[in-house]
């Protein structure tokens, strides 16, 4: 498959379901009404898909607390 300049781009590979369906209803635990209504998106951020190397630390959290609290 190529695009517009000619480049090519490998084909889409097929969801693999049964690693899905482990994650969500197994791992995560979600109700299964709550995992089908989710977007791939939710769910890739559920399972931590859009994370990097780098985690958020305690000294983050607090200042994320302090500029917006549970008030």
């Amino acid at each position: 498959m190529t695009v517009a300049d000619g480049a090519e781009i490998s084909p889409p590979r097929p969801l693999p379901w049964d690693t899905v369906l482990h994650a969500g209803l197994f791992l995560l635990r979600l109700p299964p009404e709550l995992f089908w209504r989710l977007s791939l998106p939710e769910f890739a951020a559920m399972t931590g898909g859009f994370g990097g190397a780098e985690r958020m630390g305690r000294g983050r959290l607090d200042a994320l607390m302090v500029r917006f609290p549970d008030t």
